[in-house]
């Protein structure tokens, strides 16, 4: 299968997804919001055993793509609705995938990339990755990801991280459980090949029954709280301050916040 905003390639028992928008930092585009839950899908038909998901360039993914936020200014009420759902599915089909993921994270993971690169069974990241759940720093609502952090951090850690905005580095990534490992830019792909051949000696039932059983004990709550984030996501877009937001952002001036 064709994809426009990645690239996918089999060897063996091993798949790998690399999110190829360099020019763009392989921020996140209708497109690919598209193309990564079909190339999962594809992974999950094939013969892989393992994936592992990267970007291209010297990003990760840098969250939401430009043009795609000049867009949500002219979108009605349920094409932010559509829009939100869309983003919802992407993430937990990353979450949720049968088989072993391994996140690659080469550079900046940012808002929406930080969420695609903390949501795979392994987080391996550069030195120099930046994180950060960024969105209220433009009005906005880091509903979707929101409810897989509280899982991963609990919600004291999910407070700052979200009410505050901040980036913060690959070695606090790690503190939190958000990383797997830190490994040198040089030996980042080696060191997930290295992984992804250790996963794919042994059982594939095995693993994929132990992904579904982990899956299990969290799947009706996941699905209820996404139904809100998603809720959630699409109403903020209707306020004065995530339009102030959006344009301070595109105009690349401080934003004056309306407080609604």
């Amino acid at each position: 299968m064709a994809y426009s905003t990645l690239q996918y390639v089999v060897d063996g028992d091993l798949a790998t997804i690399t999110l190829n928008r360099p020019e763009k930092r392989n921020a996140i585009s209708p497109e690919m919001i598209r193309d990564l839950p079909a190339a999962l899908d594809e992974a999950e038909r094939g013969p892989a055993r393992v994936v592992i998901l990267t970007g291209a360039g010297s990003a990760f993914c840098a969250g939401m793509d430009l043009e795609a936020f000049r867009n949500l200014a002219t979108q009605t009420q349920e094409q932010h609705v559509a829009d939100a759902e869309r983003m919802g599915k992407m993430f937990y089909r990353v979450y949720s995938f049968p088989k072993p993921l391994i996140a690659a994270v080469n550079g900046a993971a940012i808002a929406g990339g930080t969420g695609l690169a903390t949501l795979a069974d392994f987080t391996l990241a550069v030195p120099e990755a930046k994180f950060g759940y960024t969105e209220a720093r433009i009005g906005f609502v880091p509903a979707v990801v929101s409810v897989f952090l509280l899982r991963q951090v609990g919600e004291k850690i999910a407070r700052e991280l979200l009410l505050t905005g901040k980036l913060f580095d690959a070695p606090e990534a790690h503190r939190l459980g958000l990383v797997t490992e830190i490994v040198a830019a040089d030996k980042l792909i080696e060191t997930a090949r290295g992984l992804a051949h250790t996963l794919a000696a042994l059982s594939p039932t095995s693993l994929a029954l132990t992904k579904r059983l982990i899956l299990r004990w969290n799947e009706e709550e996941i699905q209820r709280d996404l139904a809100v984030a998603i809720h959630e996501s699409a109403e903020i877009r209707r306020t004065a301050d995530f339009r102030e937001g959006l344009s301070a952002f595109l105009e690349k001036r401080a934003p004056r916040w309306h407080g609604r």
